[in-house]
């Protein structure tokens, strides 16, 4: 098993390399009073205890055995300390030239039998090599190849290789793509056909059959995603959220927020240093949500 509580983190290389940390030392502040948000992918596997990580809100049960992968721009909580865990963290640039796609796998498991054994195993010699070799160049190139090795098993995992298959599938897989580019510039679901060489109507249909939701409702609260993230884990004025999202007008954007998430934005922000889950914005749709099938 990994060991728990004992590791110092390691120094993060500029050129974007791979360092691995306990969860302790990961958070914010001692009682992750508020989320902490990730600007470095994160494989999360916890080692003792029973608790809860917030990812963007929503609350995953975890206990030895979970996997978690957190991408940058996410926010993430765990309750401490009754719950700990190993961290590896990467940027983008530690996996340059190797044949590995990175988005691959789920973003909640519950390890068993093999697949925990051989998960338990990487990242347990990753650990042990990030603190020997991290500062030597075939170090350096151990850990890239050991972190591409964890992340391809990871996408054996079961369900883990899902594809888009329909076509409804396709065309909202390639909206969200286009959303996640440009969500920041345009709310308008008319760009963003344009941008797909397809109609409104056929982004609507498709939007409808993969999540029961418009099209203007996916990216509405994709939208209100970002400004959660922003209000719970950041000092910014409110005003400067909104103009970062393309409201020009403080008071659009808190008739926005309000109406997307049930709350206030200043009421959202006053509720992050609670413990325990505050207010959420709306659960993922249920492609997003399709590996956390194996939550028991």
């Amino acid at each position: 098993m990994v060991a728990s509580g004992h590791l110092s983190p390691a120094r993060l290389d500029p050129t974007g390399e791979i360092e691995t940390v306990t969860l302790c030392s990961l958070a914010p502040d001692p009682r992750w009073r508020r989320p902490m948000l990730l600007d470095r992918e994160l494989i999360v596997l916890a080692t003792s205890g029973h608790g809860y990580a917030e990812v963007d809100f929503r609350p995953l049960p975890c206990r030895p055995g979970t996997l978690l992968r957190v991408r940058p721009g996410q926010v993430l909580r765990c309750a401490l300390p009754d719950l700990d865990a190993t961290v590896i963290r990467w940027h983008p640039e530690a996996l340059h030239g190797l044949d590995v796609a990175a988005d691959d796998g789920p973003a909640w498991f519950q390890l068993a039998g093999e697949d925990e054994d051989a998960v338990i195993n990487e990242v347990s010699q990753l650990t042990v090599d990030a603190r020997r070799h991290r500062d030597t160049p075939a170090g350096r190139s151990l850990l890239r190849h050991q972190l591409s090795v964890l992340l391809l098993r990871l996408s054996m995992l079961p369900n883990a290789d899902w594809r888009p298959s329909r076509p409804e599938e396709v065309t909202y897989h390639r909206f969200r793509r286009e959303v996640e580019i440009g969500f920041s510039h345009s709310r308008r679901v008319e760009d963003y056909a344009d941008r797909l060489g397809c109609s409104v109507r056929t982004l609507t249909r498709a939007c409808l059959a993969v999540t029961g939701r418009s099209a203007k409702q996916v990216l509405d609260e994709r939208v209100a995603l970002q400004a959660g993230r922003l209000l719970a884990a950041t000092d910014e004025p409110i005003a400067q959220i909104g103009r970062q999202l393309g409201f020009t007008e403080p008071t659009n954007f808190g008739r926005f927020f309000t109406r997307e998430v049930g709350v206030s934005p200043g009421s959202f922000r006053a509720a992050r240093d609670q413990r325990g889950p505050g207010p959420m914005v709306r659960p993922r749709t249920p492609v997003d949500a399709r590996t956390d099938s194996h939550q028991g």
